[in-house]
């Protein structure tokens, strides 16, 4: 494993965190020699509880007055520019801030950023709310230049660390690219959802999966019989629970398997952050507090009921899982037993192989790989 992967040998944690950070710079939002200079302010300071936001946040906040400044002096382009930048680096500085009012200013501070950064940078994007149970989910709409008509649209859900503003990017511009619209929701337990509106996890996802595409289906731009659904690392297991109840969506895709048996993955990350905090990607309090429980143990029982081993059997429509051979995150032994399981007659698996690139969970260390093979899937299933 390459330095470029491991930034902070010994520290699973801080290292996956940095990764993901990373893995947005092909989309503008990160710039490498900041995230470098930031690392190297951290190298020395890992025993300290406070160092991981203080040096993101020192970062997201120059890069934010500086867009400020450009904004002032009517250069938007470039103030967008330096507010995608500092949206993603209070996004990562958030990540491992225990639940509070701390937290919950920096993620606002990442929404506020990152929204005025796409709004200047991408004409084709329009902030959406998608109602949903008497309130609303908040999402991107990325409309595809140039075309007319009703279009193919794919609703794309988050992972368990992700967010919208992360999706519309290093999805939607590929898919806008190849004639589909996009529609990065950030459901349940995700996102700003989670963040400014304390709407945690849900097994039955389906709801919010229905809330989406009634809301596409809609719209004049969108085809409603050629909209698919998505998921990326825990929204594996969403897209699947989505395809297995809410059979409108033409196809489905779980960019990487969720594992098999949550709970289990669950009562093993505890035992290996009891033995070393610092062996796992997750933070001590993560998983609590997506699920919205007031205790680890409790959210590891709510945990018993996010599985795809009784309703696999249910997923009918085309449904692609892709995953990376030397996934850290989530063994590949996962996406081969959701593969065997879903009953739909066009199932694919497409495992990316250290030869290939796009090993990694999500395809981290090569996504554009990734989101390559799921769009000319998409393209040849719809």
């Amino acid at each position: 494993m390459g330095r470029w992967i491991e930034e902070f040998p010994g520290n699973v944690t801080w290292s996956n965190a940095t990764l993901i950070c990373k893995g947005m710079a092909p989309y503008g939002c990160v710039a490498l020699g900041e995230i470098d200079t930031v690392c190297e302010r951290l190298r020395s300071r890992q025993g300290e509880p406070d160092a991981w936001w203080e040096e993101w946040q020192r970062m997201a906040e120059m890069l934010e007055q500086r867009g400020d400044t450009a904004s002032a002096e009517g250069n938007e382009m470039t103030a967008g520019n330096f507010y995608l930048r500092a949206g993603m680096y209070y996004f990562t500085a958030e990540r491992f801030v225990e639940p509070g009012a701390q937290k919950r200013e920096l993620g606002r501070k990442s929404i506020d950023c990152q929204g005025k950064g796409l709004m200047r940078r991408y004409p084709n994007i329009e902030r959406v709310e998608v109602p949903y149970e008497g309130t609303s989910l908040p999402a991107w709409f990325l409309k595809a230049p140039g075309v007319e008509g009703p279009a193919p649209t794919v609703v794309v859900f988050d992972g368990m660390d992700n967010c919208k503003e992360m999706s519309v990017l290093f999805n939607g511009l590929e898919f806008a690219a190849r004639g589909f619209h996009t529609l990065a929701i950030d459901g349940p337990g995700q996102g700003e959802s989670l963040r400014l509106r304390e709407l945690y996890a849900r097994h039955d996802y389906e709801v919010a999966g229905t809330a989406a595409y009634e809301y596409v289906a809609a719209r004049a731009e969108v085809d409603p019989k050629k909209v698919v659904v998505m998921g990326y690392s825990f929204g594996g297991y969403y897209a699947g629970r989505v395809a297995a109840f809410e059979k409108r969506y033409a196809a489905g895709v779980a960019f990487a398997a969720l594992h098999w048996d949550l709970h289990a993955w669950q009562l093993d990350i505890k035992r290996r952050q009891d033995a070393d905090p610092k062996s796992t990607p997750q933070s001590a309090f993560h998983f609590r507090w997506i699920m919205g429980t007031d205790t680890l143990d409790a959210a590891i029982e709510k945990a018993r009921r996010f599985s795809l081993a009784d309703i696999a059997k249910d997923i009918t429509m085309p449904f692609l899982i892709v995953h990376g051979e030397h996934d850290k995150v989530v063994p590949v032994a996962s996406a081969h037993k959701l593969y065997e399981a879903l009953a739909s007659p066009r199932k694919h698996l497409k495992v990316f192989t250290e030869e290939e690139g796009g090993t990694y969970h999500v395809q981290l260390d090569n996504r554009q790989i990734g989101v390559d093979y799921i769009a000319d899937w998409i393209a040849d299933n719809i």
